[in-house]
């Protein structure tokens, strides 16, 4: 592969980052976050999941010569749908407990007292979210990896080619989603959105339009 294929292969796994499914389930992952830095974080944690699929089938099929049926990635699929709805529900749940929580140390300590920074900071920063990105690409992973295998098999004769591929397809979808999870926390830090009214419709908007996505994704491949 030339210096040119090897540039198309990273753009197109920027590219397949910007899909909607991928943006909608790490939206709902990076509005927990209070600034961009953590965000671009999860972004590279979640591409690295779905690279790590990727390169698993890319073993199994290319080395060891196993097929796959179409059918089986219809359920991968499927299972990334439902992913995409239970994400956005623990989001919005998440997200309630939150502000009962800060709501219950203004309480206790006043509007602007100590107690609710205190509150945020302890309980409701999670230290978990890049394990749960990394989780969530993994089974994008298994979502997206049936047509790009059979496309670096049909297109490469040599497993050292079509493993390049797959990895280099890989680098550019931590590369897309790094970007994408920093864009898109911006709106929900806390230099941009010091309403917590805002920052309730955002949270809810965005959660709303991945559990529909989500079910929507569900039913077309299981109908």
């Amino acid at each position: 592969m030339d210096n040119i294929h090897l540039l198309v292969i990273l753009y197109a796994g920027v590219a397949h980052a910007l899909e909607a499914d991928h943006i909608l389930a790490v939206s709902n992952i990076v509005s927990r976050r209070k600034a961009v830095l953590p965000a671009l974080k999860d972004g590279i944690f979640w591409g690295l999941g779905h690279t790590s699929t990727i390169v698993l089938i890319g073993v199994i099929v290319l080395v060891f010569k196993t097929s796959i049926s179409e059918n089986t990635f219809s359920y991968f699929e499927a299972g990334v749908g439902l992913m995409m709805v239970i994400v956005a529900v623990m989001r919005l749940t998440k997200f309630y407990s939150e502000r009962q929580l800060t709501y219950s140390g203004q309480i206790m300590h006043g509007a602007d007292g100590p107690g609710t920074e205190v509150f945020l900071s302890s309980g409701i920063e999670d230290r978990n979210l890049h394990k749960v990105s990394y989780g969530i690409g993994l089974i994008h992973g298994l979502a997206g990896s049936g047509a790009l295998v059979m496309l670096a098999v049909t297109q490469f004769n040599e497993v050292n080619a079509g493993m390049l591929y797959l990895l280099l397809y890989g680098l550019g979808s931590v590369a897309g989603m790094a970007l994408v999870s920093g864009l898109f926390s911006i709106p929900f830090s806390r230099r941009l959105v010091n309403s917590p009214i805002l920052r309730t419709i955002l949270v809810i908007i965005s959660s709303g339009i991945c559990i529909f996505y989500g079910a929507y994704v569900v039913y077309e491949n299981l109908k």
